[in-house]
């Protein structure tokens, strides 16, 4: 029932989210059509026309104020327009300026007069209490109001522009094969459908249509630059869109891209950023010398400290630094900041982690660059690791590589798992093996994965993209489900390889790891369910009564996720009942309290052993804020359940 029955199922189980199969790809870009700020900006800018003619006093003031026009005739006025706001600039070609009686915040707490100073403009629609200042060339753009231009070099438009939607990135395989076509507002989701349904000719199609379409209409002959935005300090701006409060400060170059900003939102692109024929979406930042090129930054994601981003699209609240994230797609919350390389990875799901020296891309192996690795939720590449192609990790969620590994081509499917180099080598294990622990993670590391769970959720910012925060949910307990019955199924010897156990991929496993991986799975397999168990009974207890739990466990029910649960709790627990389910489930919460709070121990532990004042320098783990949560939610449940056995019992 896990394994391999359909390419759908397939997808479902790798990445574990149903909604990457589900998703509406072809709906989800047509919204952005209908909806685009890109899209309602550019048609807006067709409609620009009117403004006054210059009257010969007004001429004359902006001549006396240094100003110098190729045609007068050729530059419209607002009403109210104040040619003493306009000094010591040229004018070339059709120019419409707007009025200017307001004072304009350039930097905090420092404000100066909306108008047009020592600057050359050509071809340029200036709004209502713009400021212009010191920009050697500002042509072909539609600046709104509020928009600040200060000390540019060139901000210009050169010639018919899609501000960089369009591009075709060639996600997962350096050569091509999946290749997506980007468009302003695209997500990880549609991303990640397009890229693994290359049997779908029909969905390609049509996506390409509509792209297409999307690109037309985003199509300008001029550059935008929204209501409040900012570009300052910048050598060169060019055919690039920049949304409301956007903001290109002390930057090195924006060419060809789409800046999605609004005021709550604020993208930033500053300080030594390089960004070519990108999309950067709200609320994200490219800074300290970052490079993106011909990518995606879906919102709220960052690219910082020399960070190298081409060719790849980065989920929301994921953050590169000093690494290089090469044709890639990147799904939320991944962690990237030290010296390493991500290459031809397909990780739609995120929530992991790229450690100091972690080379994720061992695919140039004297042949074409073809190969490709699958990541799993939630992976962990540690320090130094080196990671050899083609590689699938999709179907081992929440897996660390330890320190200095290197791995062999290879599937893997145990969850939960720690790859470490063997401690000792056994016969007929090729030497190239590292050892495999199934649920390692959940067995000695727990507080990892549970805090990483709150952290997420306390972390995220994105407001358009929703995210799978719990751990614990059907699609990755169908993987442990999976791993668990192969790890069953064998049996009488002392050392496993693939031959053996299928998904150790380049692996060996020993049997003591064997049987406490079963018994690990188990736990946790049997936790997920009576969690469910007790949601369940106090809903039925609010609605129906007492009299509703009869049939509770035996009856069938239409609810997919409760469903899953109850086939678990049937075939793990038995005719367990429902009263002896709760308290077993409040035994269990307390013990993994214990077992979060013991494994921080464990670091105290090392700690004190290495550095003297090891603990004045830090919170025991007692005093941990995540051990302190986990604690207070424990005494919670167990407060709701005894509750819910007060009225079973009662």
């Amino acid at each position: 029932m896990i394994l391999i029955a359909s390419e759908s199922l397939y997808f479902y189980i790798s990445f574990g989210v149903i909604k990457m199969n589900n998703i509406d790809v072809l709906g989800a870009l047509q919204q952005a059509i209908q909806t685009s700020e890109l899209i309602a900006n550019v048609a807006k800018l067709k409609e620009q026309t009117g403004g006054n003619h210059l009257t010969a006093a007004q001429i004359t003031k902006l001549k006396k104020n240094g100003n110098f026009a190729e045609d007068w005739e050729k530059i419209k006025v607002a009403d109210g327009f104040d040619p003493d706001r306009v000094r010591n600039s040229m004018f070339y070609g059709e120019v419409y300026i707007g009025k200017f009686d307001e004072n304009i915040s350039v930097e905090t707490g420092i404000e100066l007069p909306s108008g047009i100073y020592n600057s050359t403009i050509v071809n340029t629609i200036i709004g209502d209490n713009a400021l212009i200042y010191s920009v050697k060339l500002l042509a072909n753009y539609w600046i709104q109001e509020k928009a600040v231009i200060s000390n540019v070099g060139e901000l210009a438009t050169r010639k018919a522009t899609s501000f960089g939607n369009g591009v075709e990135l060639s996600l997962a395989i350096e050569t091509g094969g999946r290749e997506v076509k980007t468009y302003g507002e695209i997500t990880v989701e549609v991303a990640t459908k397009i890229a693994s349904s290359r049997k779908d000719k029909n969905l390609l199609a049509e996506y390409e249509k509509l792209v297409a379409e999307y690109v037309n209409k985003a199509t300008s002959s001029k550059g935008i630059v929204c209501e409040g935005a900012m570009v300052k300090n910048t050598n060169k701006v060019l055919e690039t869109f920049i949304g409301a409060f956007g903001i290109i400060d002390n930057a090195n170059i924006v060419l060809n891209s789409t800046l999605l900003s609004n005021k709550d939102e604020k993208t930033e692109i500053s300080n030594g950023a390089y960004v070519k024929n990108s999309i950067i979406q709200w609320g994200s930042e490219v800074t300290s010398n970052g490079i993106v090129d011909s990518s995606v930054l879906t919102e709220h994601s960052h690219v910082e400290r020399e960070g190298l981003v081409t060719n790849s699209i980065l989920g929301p609240n994921t953050g590169v630094a000093e690494g290089e994230v090469t044709a890639s797609l990147v799904g939320p919350f991944v962690g990237f900041h030290h010296q390493s390389l991500l290459i031809a990875a397909f990780w739609p799901e995120g929530k992991g982690n790229v450690g100091y020296g972690a080379n994720v891309g061992s695919n140039h192996t004297s042949r074409v660059p073809d190969q490709e690795i699958w990541c799993g939720e939630g992976t962990f590449f540690g320090l130094s690791v080196d990671i050899k192609f083609p590689a699938n990790f999709s179907q081992s969620p929440y897996t660390i590589l330890a320190t200095g590994v290197t791995t062999l081509p290879q599937k893997v499917a145990f969850p939960f798992s720690l790859i470490n180099s063997p401690a000792e080598f056994y016969p007929g294990v090729p030497p190239a093996y590292n050892e495999l622990i199934p649920g390692w993670v959940l067995s000695d590391n727990l507080y990892s994965v549970k805090r990483n769970e709150g952290k997420y959720m306390k972390r995220n910012k994105a407001k358009r993209s929703k995210f799978e925060f719990e751990v614990f949910r059907p699609d990755i307990i169908d993987l442990m489900l999976d791993a668990r019955k192969r790890l069953q199924a064998a049996s009488g010897k002392e050392v496993y390889t693939d031959k053996d156990i299928k998904g150790l991929g380049k692996n060996f496993l020993l049997e003591k790891s064997r049987k406490k991986g079963i018994e690990t799975y188990t736990y946790f397999i049997q936790y997920y369910a009576l969690l469910g168990l007790k949601k369940k009974v106090a809903e039925v207890l609010t609605t129906k009564g007492k009299s509703g739990l009869d049939v509770l466990l035996s009856t069938p029910s239409d609810c997919p996720r409760w469903e899953h649960e109850r086939k678990i709790l049937r075939s793990e627990l038995g005719d367990k009942s429902i009263p002896d389910c709760l308290k077993m489930l409040a035994k269990m919460q307390q013990d993994i309290a214990k077992s979060v709070q013991l494994s921080r121990e464990k670091d105290d532990e090392r700690g004190v052993r290495v550095i003297p004042d090891y603990l004045e320098a830090r919170k025991p783990a007692v005093e941990d804020s995540f051990v302190k949560e986990t604690w207070k939610l424990t005494e919670t449940m167990v407060t709701e359940i005894d509750a819910l056995l007060g009225q079973i019992e009662q």
